[in-house]
């Protein structure tokens, strides 16, 4: 698992968790994320030891960073914010060096970050606690969805799973596939059956066996397909039926490297659905982590899990410090890392 997941202690369902990894094997992953993320095309740390050699911090390297802040997805908003932070303690003279602005802008990031970085809560005092879980197409979502099952059950939680994205059979057999490997029952119904009543009987079989969590596919969308997204409000329509509360979570999937399409889709899909947590994936295949960044600052929707890679272990709550630091290595850490 990669550094910024916080480590979850091996569950008995995943034989494979239970073996240690080896140093070079632990090693290596976390060489190739920080490439990637923090030393990578996010270039917000990249070269400034050399560029910047035993001169204090002035305006133009402050417009240089302003400028990789961008490149990295970091958004407007929250570039500007982070900027005139900065820009305002090196007023004070409070930033010498290049390592007193990095610390500055690590701290300037976690402040940022910090308060979306809230894990998923079950209330045992609804039963089943439903999960609805949307996203586009690719983004992940059936994935992520099989993680969480297996990461549920590590807290104890029995979890049962809906075959709501009944579209395509494709989606169905991965969500089965993902539901034998957890030993999680999962409920279908025939292809083109309408997702509403999948999920309708799904919750009834959760309650009437004493499940703890149900976990609703959905099919991926467009954000932009006004009647698709209208499917998911019928959905939620249907829950309130059975519990007033349902679903209690609206969890999003967003593909990290899609940068700010996944601000788009975020912003779209909260407006249209309420969302009330998101999944970060793909984080392995992106130099542009700062969309986290910029989700945060725009939406402030709690960021409950991030995915890194296709292993059941690849998947985890967020760990800001581990990730900031990352992101914005420090000259040695950057060059030798």
């Amino acid at each position: 698992m990669f550094e910024f997941l916080k480590k979850q202690p091996p569950q008995p369902t995943d034989p494979a968790a239970t073996a240690p990894a080896s140093p070079a094997s632990r090693g290596g992953l976390f060489a190739r994320l920080k490439d990637r993320v923090a030393s990578g095309g996010s270039r917000l740390t990249q070269d400034l030891a050399s560029l910047w050699p035993g001169r204090k911090i002035d305006a133009e390297l402050l417009d240089d960073l302003e400028t990789r802040l961008l490149s990295a997805d970091v958004g407007i908003p929250a570039t500007e914010q982070i900027l005139q932070t900065l820009r305002q303690r090196v007023a004070r003279r409070e930033l010498n060096d290049l390592d007193a602005l990095l610390a500055a802008l690590r701290a300037a990031i976690t402040d940022l970050l910090t308060p979306v970085a809230r894990p998923l809560i079950i209330d045992r005092s609804h039963q089943p606690h439903v999960i609805l879980v949307v996203g586009v197409n690719g983004s992940g979502k059936t994935t992520s969805i099989g993680k969480l099952a297996h990461y549920l059950q590590g807290q104890g939680h029995s979890v049962l799973l809906a075959a709501g994205d009944t579209f395509r059979a494709a989606a169905v057999e991965q969500l089965q596939v993902w539901g034998q490997r957890n030993s999680v029952p999962v409920i279908t119904q025939a292809s083109g059956a309408d997702p509403a009543a999948v999920i309708f009987d799904a919750f009834s079989a959760a309650r009437a066996r004493e499940i703890n969590v149900l976990i609703a596919d959905t099919a991926g969308r467009l954000q932009t397909q006004s009647h698709l997204m209208d499917e998911l409000k019928k959905i939620k329509r249907v829950l309130m039926r059975q519990d007033a509360l349902a679903p209690h979570e609206v969890l999003l999937v967003l593909d990290g490297s899609q940068g700010q399409n996944a601000l788009s889709q975020a912003r779209l899909f909260h407006e249209a659905l309420g969302v009330t947590g998101l999944v970060l994936t793909k984080l392995d295949g992106t130099a542009k982590g700062g969309i986290l960044i910029a989700i945060a600052k725009e939406l402030a929707i709690p960021l409950r899990f991030v995915g890194t890679g296709e292993s059941i272990g690849d998947f985890g709550e967020f760990d800001v410090d581990d990730f900031v630091s990352h992101l914005v290595s420090a000259p040695h850490e950057a060059k030798h890392g």
